[in-house]
C-alpha cells in the first residue's frame, strides 16, 4: 500500500468511526424522544435550533442548514411541527419571499421538558460508545467539546 493509499484508508476509518458513533448516539436519541415527548431527533434538534436564537427567528435555509436536511424536507418538517403548535412561520416584512420560523410557547415548553432527557441520553451514549474501543477516542472528544 503506497502512502497515499494509506491516507485514504486513514480518512475513510474515521468516516466509518465518526458515522458509527453518530448512529449509536442518532439511535438511542430517537428511541427516547419518540418514547417520552413524540418527538424525532430532527425534530428536537429544529426546536433546540430556534430556542438559541434568543426569541428571534430563523429563515427557512438557515433551518434547514442546522438540521441538515433539505428545502423540501425542511418545509415538510416545519409544516408538521406548525400543526402541532410548536412553531409559526413569519413573513419577512423586506422580502414577501422570505419566511422565518418561530417556535411557539408550547414548542418551547415541549423542548424545555425533552432536553434534560437528550442531555442523559446523549452522555450516556458517549459513556457507552467509550467503552467500545474502536469508538472509544472520538466518543471522548465529542463528550469533551464545550458548545455555548
Amino acid at each position: 500500500m503506497g502512502i497515499a493509499d494509506d491516507a485514504v484508508e486513514v480518512r475513510a476509518q474515521g468516516w466509518r468511526t465518526l458515522a458509527a458513533v453518530h448512529g449509536l448516539i442518532e439511535g438511542a436519541l430517537e428511541k427516547a424522544l419518540q418514547r417520552e415527548h413524540g418527538l424525532s431527533v430532527v425534530e428536537y434538534t429544529v426546536l433546540d435550533a430556534l430556542s438559541r436564537q434568543d426569541g428571534w427567528h430563523m429563515r427557512m435555509q438557515q433551518l434547514a442548514r442546522a438540521a441538515a436536511l433539505s428545502a423540501s424536507a425542511t418545509t415538510r418538517l416545519v409544516t408538521r411541527l406548525e400543526n402541532r403548535g410548536l412553531l409559526t412561520r413569519i413573513l419577512c416584512a423586506d422580502d414577501r419571499r422570505g419566511i422565518y420560523t418561530e417556535l411557539t410557547p408550547a414548542g418551547r415548553a415541549l423542548l424545555k421538558k425533552a432536553r434534560p432527557l437528550h442531555d442523559e441520553v446523549l452522555r450516556t451514549t458517549l459513556d457507552e460508545a467509550g467503552e467500545i474501543p474502536e469508538l472509544a477516542a472520538l466518543a471522548r472528544f465529542v463528550g469533551s467539546v464545550a458548545v455555548d
